[in-house]
């Protein structure tokens, strides 16, 4: 099974365990079913699926390992602004895998 794969899928199974869980089962609990979850409901899960892009970026370019340890925490600490930093800031292209590469022949 491909690594992104189960990753994508673990992810997805703790975001149904982390949901609140209600003591007395009432009606406006069901109806707010979508604000319920870690982070905001769906907008948190937009937002764990953008960081687990940028993580997945980050680790597969050919940045020395402290810069990667440095972006993957900032994006970790700092969800929404680490994406919209790394974007901006980071010089992907530049750090792309086999960005120098050029085939013989």
């Amino acid at each position: 099974m491909d690594p992104l794969v189960l990753f994508l899928q673990l992810a997805l199974a703790m975001l149904t365990f982390a949901a609140p869980v209600a003591n007395e089962p009432t009606l406006s609990a069901q109806s707010d079913a979508w604000q319920y979850g870690t982070g905001g409901g769906i907008v948190g899960f937009i937002v764990l699926v953008l960081d687990v892009i940028v993580w997945m970026e980050v680790l597969q370019s050919n940045r020395p390992v402290s810069h990667k340890v440095l972006w993957c925490v900032l994006v970790f600490i700092f969800p929404i602004i680490g994406i919209i930093i790394y974007w901006l800031l980071s010089n992907r292209e530049a750090h792309k895998p086999n960005a120098g590469y050029e085939p013989i022949g």
